[in-house]
């Protein structure tokens, strides 16, 4: 039994694309030159990889426990084409995924000072909420996560296959318009919070479970305004008079300074914690290492 590179090119992109369609897209083959190759590799192995579920390809145990390892080796085949290459030290390309607070204000500029120490410039960055940034580690799509709120999302998951790391941290807050009526109070309590509408991010992101779990238990009486996908939008809802907005100090600095918004300061210690995220099983090439060594170290500057 001979399993070729291009199969198992062919089985990650289905893996990551779940049709054959999108797959073939991705790779630039042919619908049925991609139907073949994984059918090949299937009869080689012995073994579905895939079910086949409403037009789309679920990958099943075996796919699983195969996709780290074609992972791997498809890494080390893209080593080995340039291992002669002492051009730059550095190569491959990062795939990193980031959550919508630190892909907004701090990853930009970790890349920018990973980038001038390295000379290396080949990285995609994907932004989104925390669950699909976990979802897309989880599929071997990326290299490196960074998000925030781990707690009820590492619960929802249930994997074992997460590698997790804490990282930088940051500070949330409450903002409002800054004509709102609460800004005229000197000494706010929780109780000053009660029934007020609440601007907050969408379900699966790391901001709306740390509201979720470190402020709603306080409040007896509040409401949902809006769900945003996106923290310049709550900002927006908020300076409109809208309600009132949970978001990163961090995401929320520029907007103050402007006088867009007004922070409210409540007796309650609202920091929170930032984590990396790989899989435990993804190959760690020496860009990977370089990149995790070099953010593990790094602080933005001001």
């Amino acid at each position: 039994m001979s399993v070729s590179l291009r199969q198992l090119q062919v089985f990650v992109a289905v893996a990551q694309e779940k049709t054959i369609t999108a797959a073939s897209t991705l790779l630039y083959l042919s619908k049925p030159a991609v139907s073949m190759a994984l059918t090949e590799l299937e009869n080689q192995l012995g073994h579905k990889l895939f079910e086949r579920v409403n037009n789309r390809l679920v990958i099943n145990e075996h796919g699983s426990r195969l996709l780290p390892l074609a992972d791997e080796l498809l890494m080390r085949s893209d080593e080995i084409m340039t291992v002669l290459d002492t051009t730059n030290e550095l190569i491959g390309q990062l795939n990193i995924g980031a959550s919508d607070t630190i892909g907004n204000q701090l990853v930009p500029f970790l890349l920018r000072d990973f980038r001038a120490d390295t000379g290396h410039t080949q990285q995609t960055l994907i932004v989104s909420n925390s669950q699909a940034i976990i979802d897309a580690i989880l599929a071997f799509e990326l290299d490196i996560g960074f998000i925030e709120g781990l707690g009820e999302i590492r619960h929802q998951l249930g994997h074992s296959d997460l590698a997790m790391q804490p990282w930088l941290s940051d500070e949330m807050c409450i903002a409002c318009a800054i004509d709102h009526p609460l800004t005229q109070s000197d000494s706010l309590t929780l109780f000053d919070l009660e029934n007020h509408n609440w601007i907050l991010r969408e379900s699966g992101s790391g901001t709306r479970e740390h509201f979720l779990s470190r402020l709603a238990p306080r409040l007896e009486h509040w409401n949902i305004a809006f769900e945003l996908r996106t923290t310049e939008a709550i900002i927006n809802c908020a300076s409109a008079g809208l309600g009132l907005a949970y978001l990163s100090r961090l995401a929320a600095r520029h907007a103050v300074a402007n006088n867009r918004l007004k922070l409210l300061e409540v007796p309650l210690d609202l920091r929170r914690q930032y984590w990396t995220v790989r899989h435990k099983d993804k190959h760690q090439s020496p860009l990977m290492t370089r990149f995790d060594s070099f953010a593990s170290q790094w602080q933005l500057r001001d």
